[in-house]
């Protein structure tokens, strides 16, 4: 299964952007989206920028990434086999 994250541009230097999520920052690419602007939404997936996005639409995706861990953490586990 794949999974493109939303995250904000931090910072941009040529084609790579610093971004944050989580208080975890690092360095993906700008390639398939030339057009990203400092403190935008982009989707990322595998390290490549693939979309912007609007600030609300970011948001809600990453609020529902919060309740979906939260609801896992509240998931009584059990023993791989």
């Amino acid at each position: 299964m794949c999974l493109a994250v939303p995250v904000r541009i931090q910072e941009i230097e040529g084609s790579e952007a610093l971004v944050e999520i989580g208080g975890i920052r690092r360095k993906i690419s700008l390639v398939l989206v030339p057009e990203a602007e400092l403190g935008q939404y982009v989707l990322v997936h595998a390290g490549f920028a693939i979309g912007v996005l609007d600030e609300n639409e970011a948001q809600e995706t990453l609020k529902l990434f919060e309740e979906m861990a939260a609801f896992d953490d509240k998931q009584p586990q059990t023993e791989e086999r």
